[in-house]
């Protein structure tokens, strides 16, 4: 590893690229403690603390959100601007056309995602002003403050889309993943730090830490195998005499993988599950109100079994977006490609679509089960303040591995032996 790592350096254009990836990593994190102004930071941090949809966003954001910073929302909005295009492609014939257009339909899709990006950020911004303003939370509430506080996180939300499109561009890897993976790992050195504080007050067991990091361990290489894992179906071409020449002929294969959703199923599953206890939330002087917050309360068996289901079924829902077994039967067949013991077109559509719904189940159970581990793990371990969430893992588990195949593939370009053996 150490030696894959000498190579990376002594690439020159590899190095540049490493060493920008890492000064726009700094970037982030000192506008991560740039705080909006007119927010009160202890009443923020207490919302934090309650349980609400907002703390999701502080993992995700890496902390900027508890201090009210004014990448506060992340790259929230451009990741749902970017799955609402995705859908929208579907139903939209426009749009689908216009994706298939290459680079061109490329540049354009991503206009539209940038535009979608500034327009959901304010409209998000503007709801989380009046949140703020019900929590008491704003220092001087009024039309001025909540303006001041949706273009702030608007133009932050903007410029973490920028810096995501430059890292993509000039970096190594994927900008988008690697802020969302950049916040998630900045909050490890303080959980570390707070379960040493535990030690050393007598609150924390030492074989409680032994066990969590053995399970964490166990967690993370289950993630590797399965984000890694994929059912290949056998396909074979068939040979076509052009003139002089034969094109065709040779064996390969279709690559379904078992987790083809990635952890955007868990995103969407949380996302819905904590809306309903952050409305509860300012009407708690009602017993209905009350009673959705036990329900609905994070760890619970009724929201565990929730959450499971909502993650199973979305990871079905955008697997059948993103794969769609009919235009990949189409386009074997217009190549001359067929799966052996297979006539080709609807009956290939129809093995392909069993096959599908068989692997997604795997990947869509390991997803729930992910999801609702860590909960149980901190129960029983006792390890409180602690975040160990199965959402994190997911994210940086999987942004690291396709960082690190980029890498290798920059390695391999110049003849240096890689990490991955």
């Amino acid at each position: 590893m150490f030696g894959a790592l000498k190579s990376s350096l002594k690439a020159g254009d590899l190095r540049n690229r490493i060493l920008f990836t890492l000064m726009m990593f700094v970037v982030f994190r000192i506008g991560a403690h740039i705080p909006t102004p007119g927010i009160n930071a202890d009443a923020m941090d207490a919302l934090i603390k309650g349980g609400s949809i907002l703390g999701f966003f502080d993992v995700i954001s890496g902390g900027a959100f508890k201090r009210f910073s004014i990448f506060a929302m992340s790259i929230t909005p451009y990741i749902n601007a970017s799955i609402i295009m995705q859908l929208l492609t579907v139903v939209i014939p426009k749009l689908e056309r216009l994706s298939k257009e290459g680079e061109e339909g490329r540049k354009k899709m991503t206009q539209y995602i940038r535009y979608g990006t500034v327009v959901l950020a304010f409209i998000q911004a503007i709801g989380m002003a009046f949140t703020l303003r019900a929590a008491n939370a704003l220092t001087n509430p009024g039309i001025g403050s909540y303006l001041m506080i949706a273009v702030t996180l608007t133009a932050g939300t903007a410029f973490l889309m920028w810096l995501g499109e430059q890292i993509t561009e000039k970096g190594i890897g994927n900008g988008i993943s690697l802020i969302i993976f950049a916040g998630i790992v900045a909050a490890l050195p303080g959980a570390l730090y707070r379960i040493y504080q535990g030690l050393a007050a007598g609150t924390i067991n030492i074989f409680s830490v032994i066990f969590l990091v053995v399970i964490a361990a166990m967690v993370i290489a289950a993630i590797v195998a399965v984000n890694e894992g994929q059912r290949r179906i056998p396909v074979q071409y068939a040979k076509r005499v052009v003139g002089r020449r034969v094109y065709g002929g040779q064996s390969t294969h279709i690559p379904l993988k078992v987790n083809q959703a990635g952890v955007i199923p868990v995103i969407f599953a949380s996302s819905i599950l904590l809306f309903p206890t952050t409305i509860a939330q300012f009407f708690q002087s009602s017993g209905i109100s009350q009673w959705i917050l036990d329900v609905f309360r994070w760890g619970g068996p009724t929201h565990s079994i929730l959450y499971a289901v909502f993650i199973i079924f979305f990871t079905y829902f955008y697997t059948a977006i993103t794969f769609n077994p009919v235009d990949v039967a189409d386009n074997m067949k217009k190549h001359g490609g067929f799966i052996p013991g297979l006539r080709p077109g609807r009956p290939t559509a129809e093995y392909l679509d069993k096959i599908l719904t068989r692997v997604t189940l795997s990947g869509a159970i390991f997803l729930a089960l992910i999801a609702i581990l860590p909960t149980f793990v901190l129960v029983a371990t006792k390890i409180e303040n602690v975040y160990f969430g199965g959402t994190g893992l997911l994210i940086v588990v999987g942004v690291a591995l396709e960082t690190m195949k980029q890498i290798e593939s920059h390695l391999l370009m110049r003849h240096y032996q890689g990490f991955m053996k």
